[in-house]
């Protein structure tokens, strides 16, 4: 690969298909509602190598407990993953337990394939138990029916299949031009509209590639994908008991320098991390907040984060109103040391405060910069400046808090 081509020039957009070495297919159990797909399973027919992401919460989900021991004893290698909507299948018990490895159980019987190399998850209402009785008869089909991608083995079924209240699916895909005339393919799906505040990685994220790499290269791969999208949104502050980004390699495609396949993964995660917030339960409008010019970069993030997290930053999102008061006293309560008289906001491009004091502004500019479909508010702290300012800088994403937002989850159960 030449040391003067770009990584743009390497990287573009490719067909929302799943890449060369997968196939996938979708079900219906009728867990949450008749007639709706709400299974998906995608299988390795070689094997893959593999790496995960999973929730921090105490009360992490029976898959969740099932998959980190799998992929622990296969040493990162996996022949198939199976998903249900509908049912978080945590907060379950042993029963719960149990569910989690019939389901990867009847996956690797009806595919021939070692149990520990099946994964799996959950997405749905915590509490309940699966229906495994219309769930196992199901994968049976599911793995009759697997198709490829060179049989247009698209990515909308398996994302259609996992949504829970999302009212879109989410897939992203890119093409790697490598040496040779060869190419490589990532493709990822999501999931994901409300409970959103991923710790690791309310949303469950699949990427796959037919990239040739190792089970620890890819796993620092995605983590540097998963930090730089999923750990940088948040819709309502929530942490799942079922987080989890997989990520899967083929190795059909063969190899592909690591630097520009971990662009092309934090590219695909980054698209779908818009997508979640873009699709949050009673979205009307996305925000972005870009701290620069902290003492360091955590720094820049803690900021950023207490900013779009802030209740009344949001609140005044949703309404358009520009009360940029809240923007300043949140960065201010976001425990990181700088001088007030530093801070600079603009909101839109437009300059409100610097110096502790307002800025004059056209009144008309300041509303509309408030009410357009996305909000860009930007932060300088003044405590680094040139190169250094931009190396200490961060950007988190949110939405507004809507009153729909709050009557979804009023009624989840109901």
């Amino acid at each position: 690969m030449s040391t003067t081509t770009s990584v743009t020039d390497i990287v573009s957009s490719a067909p929302l298909q799943w890449p060369r070495g997968f196939r996938a297919s979708v079900g219906s159990a009728a867990i949450k509602k008749a007639g709706r797909d709400d299974l998906g399973l995608l299988s390795m027919p070689s094997g893959a190598t593999a790496a995960a992401l999973f929730t921090r919460n105490l009360f992490a989900a029976a898959p969740i407990e099932v998959s980190r021991r799998h992929l622990r004893d296969s040493r990162g290698h996996a022949s198939a993953l199976i998903l249900n909507s509908g049912c978080a299948n945590a907060a379950t018990g042993p029963r719960g337990l149990a569910n989690a490895q019939e389901m990867v159980d009847a996956v690797a019987m009806a595919l021939g394939a070692a149990g520990e190399s099946v994964l799996v998850n959950s997405t749905g209402v915590i509490g309940v138990q699966l229906p495994m009785d219309r769930i196992v008869p199901e994968i049976a089909r599911m793995t009759a029916n697997l198709s490829s991608s060179e049989d247009g083995g698209t990515l909308e079924p398996f994302a259609r299949a996992i949504m829970t209240t999302d009212t879109k699916p989410k897939m992203s895909a890119r093409r790697v031009h490598c040496s040779g005339g060869r190419f490589v393919h990532v493709a990822g799906v999501a999931k994901g509209a409300g409970m959103i505040r991923p710790d690791m990685a309310t949303m469950i994220s699949v990427l796959a590639t037919d990239a040739e790499i190792d089970a620890q290269t890819l796993d620092r791969v995605l983590r540097h994908a998963a930090d730089a999208s999923f750990h940088r949104i948040s819709v309502d502050g929530d942490t799942s008991t079922n987080d989890s980004v997989f990520a899967f390699a083929s190795g059909v495609a063969g190899a592909c320098d690591e630097a520009v396949l971990a662009r092309a993964f934090r590219e695909v995660a980054c698209d779908l991390a818009k997508m979640i917030v873009c699709d949050g339960e009673g979205f009307e409008r996305s925000l972005s907040v870009r701290v620069t010019g902290a003492p360091s970069r955590a720094d820049a993030l803690r900021v950023a984060e207490t900013v779009a997290s802030s209740l009344l930053v949001r609140t005044a999102i949703t309404g358009g109103d520009p009360n940029w008061g809240r923007i300043v006293a949140a960065a201010g309560r976001a425990k990181v040391a700088f001088r007030p008289s530093d801070l600079e906001l603009r909101v839109g491009g437009v300059l409100l405060f610097r110096d502790c004091e307002p800025c004059p502004a056209d009144r008309d500019a300041v509303r509309a910069a408030f009410n357009g479909n996305h909000v860009d508010i930007e932060i300088s702290l003044g405590a680094t400046d040139g190169h250094e300012a931009e190396a200490n800088s961060d950007t988190f994403l949110s939405c507004g808090l809507t009153t729909e937002y709050v009557r979804l989850n009023a009624e989840y159960t109901t």
